[in-house]
């Protein structure tokens, strides 16, 4: 696993950052049970090998075809994993919040593979990570395998899921669904949304100006307020809300 800069700028190696503190490790061990579960010995060995990382928001925790070194338990902030089109379409695959687990680190290490999709911080982000020898070594003790792939076959359900969507649902149904899931008001770029909805700005900008005809949000810079949630829902279940366009 490789981190440490912005979007913008070149790769750089994940700074090596210092072995957990007393503080840092406790929060490992309340975010991670499956750590906390660990015999004494294995515990320890984990935190000394440890080594905690500050990343600003923005930053690239990892990307395509990079190998993958370290397993990162995420102790505050996020991680969006995307993957990214050769015309610069971004399609959001899954965040990793604290306490879960990054599951395409996951497959790298097991296989020795390279990244297949890239990962970037969305807020300012503090990781413990823990050495690929060292991650491969704990699978040896049940509750941390245990924990692993559960956590890896939930992962994987949720980006059948995303499959499905995609392919199956129209764009202005999925755009619903998730402006329902974001609160309210919904703050981000239309280029945002169409990041995560896999499109691209102008189709979402078109899409929400038909939602703002209908009377059901309305639009301000970098925003999204929700004037008719239950038309919104009827619409992303895919039905035909009885209300006329405000002209």
């Amino acid at each position: 696993m490789n981190a440490g800069r912005t979007r913008s700028g070149p790769a750089e190696r994940m700074p090596v950052g210092p072995h957990p503190d007393a503080a840092t490790a406790q929060s490992v061990w309340d975010l991670y049970p499956a750590v906390a579960a660990l015999p004494q010995a294995q515990s320890e060995a984990l935190m000394a090998r440890a080594a905690v990382v500050d990343l600003p928001a923005d930053a690239l925790v990892f990307d395509e075809r990079q190998p993958c070194t370290g397993f990162p338990l995420v102790l505050s902030g996020a991680i969006r994993v995307v993957k990214a089109a050769p015309n610069g379409r971004e399609l959001l695959l899954y965040r990793v919040s604290p306490g879960e687990t990054c599951v395409l680190t996951t497959g790298c290490l097991l296989g020795r593979s390279d990244y297949g999709a890239r990962g970037v911080t969305e807020a300012p982000t503090r990781l413990a990570v823990v050495p690929g020898a060292v991650f491969r070594q704990l699978l040896d003790e049940p509750a941390f395998r245990d924990f692993v792939f559960t956590a890896f076959n939930d992962r994987l359900a949720d980006t059948l899921a995303l499959v499905e969507e995609v392919a199956f649902r129209r764009l202005d149904e999925r755009l619903a669904e998730h402006l329902l899931g974001r609160g309210n008001p919904v703050r981000s770029t239309h280029q945002q949304l169409a990041d995560e909805l896999g499109s691209v700005r102008e189709i979402v900008t078109r899409i929400l100006q038909g939602f703002r005809a209908r009377g059901w949000v309305a639009l301000a810079r970098e925003e999204v307020r929700i004037l008719d949630a239950a038309a919104l829902r009827a619409h992303a279940r895919g039905g035909s809300p009885t209300i006329p366009p405000r002209r």
